[in-house]
């Protein structure tokens, strides 16, 4: 246990001794074997100037731009660069947010917020858009209309039908999290132009490789500000941009798109609340290392790092191709590898790759589709990628020799019976009261049977059993734990 309230103050070395001790037991975040959670473009010294500009502009508050103007330049130069490479024009505005999920709720906050009039305002998604815009109309008290999906991609005719009179916003992917795939935008965009409702492109994912991918000859639709009835695109700069994280754009084809965006109150004695995001406070130093890392990279780089990953999807796609017992589950035309099963157990698959020093997303089945294994691709991947194959080849043989999860009888249950001491005791006996984290395919096929809402009450319920400290004692001054 860390005591991160000695009684008296504990040295510099030792403590940053004490956090890269911590960070040991973390998953590799550069090397290219991490397939989720982080981007890492393998370019020598860009870790270091992220951390330097960082440290430059760390202390400075974007809650007030009159202030500290130099966070004001910086916003807006991103903003900018983000506009042009997806299609804004002179009238183009956007603000920059602290990750894609405030960029999707801060969309849907400004469609709600322009029509006052509309009592039961509704957000139509497909059912592959991220989970984020659940996470919205559940904050924002906006009904989700959740619409099926054709071949994984949103079905426009489907959106069409259910836009009604309290719609004030649609959306759709480019790409899609889970798949990868690209939605039809032209063909929604061109239905959001006619029926006269904001149309938003959650290119939080994909949007900062989808331009170069295009430009290297990729067959992807246009997905962007250029097409008439975008209204709003997101896009995150700590993905494939390669910033450091906490920094996302989100941007409006007009102005007056934008301002239902912002919060003001001045109804109170102290200074007039006025934000174009939700938090207030911002620290500088996150924009300050997102606008480094894009002056460092600059746009040829993005378009070397494209191609790089563009050809290690390929070689992972061959990959996936040459082992029988597994398929891609969707088309590799973006910056995702999607595996599905032919008699794999792929709970078992992840656990065995990781076991090689390969880690991967499992994802659960949803409706008709079944569970897959999900592999976001950065350009890193690209120097190991040959070495995937081999790996992966052992890897289902031994997932073959263990078989498949067998799951242990349970009484039925619903979300209203699961409790704290019955996750403790449920973590406990699948082995994961000590923190080891390695072999989760018994996790992960228990949830997998549990319907969504069982599952989401499970989950909630171990992270809370996680995020708890240790009971208090008397602390121990010279000890770590």
């Amino acid at each position: 246990m860390i005591d991160a309230l000695p009684a008296k103050g504990v040295p510099a070395d030792q403590i940053l001794a004490e956090l890269r001790a911590l960070r040991g037991g973390d998953l590799p975040t550069h090397g290219g074997r991490l397939f989720a959670y982080v981007y890492d473009p393998a370019l020598d010294g860009l870790d270091e100037l992220a951390r330097a500009a960082h440290a430059v502009s760390a202390s400075v508050n974007g809650l007030d731009p009159t202030a500290f103007p130099s966070l004001l330049a910086m916003e807006n130069a991103l903003v900018g660069a983000a506009a042009k490479l997806l299609g804004g024009n002179a009238g183009t505005v956007g603000s920059v947010t602290s990750g894609g999920t405030e960029s999707l709720i801060l969309a849907v906050k400004a469609a709600r917020d322009a029509h006052p009039e509309v009592a039961n305002p509704r957000l139509v998604v497909p059912s592959t858009a991220h989970a984020a815009f659940a996470k919205a109309a559940h904050y924002l008290r906006v009904a989700l209309d959740v619409v099926p999906v054709k071949d994984l991609r949103a079905d426009p005719a489907a959106m069409a039908a259910v836009i009604g009179p309290e719609t004030v916003l649609i959306a759709a992917s480019a790409p899609s999290y889970a798949h990868g795939v690209v939605d039809p935008i032209p063909e929604i965009a061109a239905i959001a132009e006619e029926r006269g409702v904001r149309f938003h492109v959650d290119a939080c994912f994909g949007g900062w490789i989808l331009p170069y991918l295009r430009r290297l000859g990729a067959d992807l639709p246009d997905f962007d500000l250029s097409l008439p009835g975008v209204t709003s695109i997101s896009v995150d700069l700590h993905k494939y941009a390669y910033a450091p994280k906490g920094v996302s754009i989100l941007l409006h084809a007009t102005e007056e798109l934008r301002r239902p965006q912002y919060f003001a109150y001045a109804d109170w004695p102290g200074y007039t609340m006025i934000n174009p995001v939700i938090s207030s406070t911002r620290s500088g130093g996150p924009i300050a290392a997102a606008l480094a890392t894009l002056r460092s990279i600059g746009d040829e780089g993005y378009l070397g790092l494209a191609a790089s990953t563009r050809e290690a999807v390929r070689i992972l796609s061959d990959a996936v191709t040459a082992v029988d017992g597994i398929f891609l589950y969707a088309p590799a035309e973006t910056s995702v590898v999607c595996l599905g099963s032919d008699g794999v157990d792929l709970f078992v698959l992840a656990d065995e790759l990781a076991a090689r020093g390969w880690h991967t997303q499992p994802q659960m089945a949803y409706r008709e589709l079944e569970p897959t294994i999900h592999l976001t691709v950065t350009a890193a991947v690209w120097a190991t990628a040959e070495s995937f194959a081999p790996d992966l080849a052992d890897a289902v043989a031994a997932t073959r020799a263990r078989g498949p999860i067998a799951l242990p009888d349970l009484p039925p249950l619903t979300p209203e019976m699961i409790t704290p001491a019955l996750v403790a005791e449920l973590a406990a006996g699948l082995g994961l009261g000590g923190g080891d984290f390695s072999r989760m395919a018994p996790v992960n096929a228990l949830l997998n049977a549990a319907p969504p809402d069982l599952r989401e009450a499970l989950l909630t319920g171990f992270l809370s059993l996680l995020q708890r400290p240790a009971a208090l004692t008397e602390p121990d001054p010279d000890a770590l734990g």
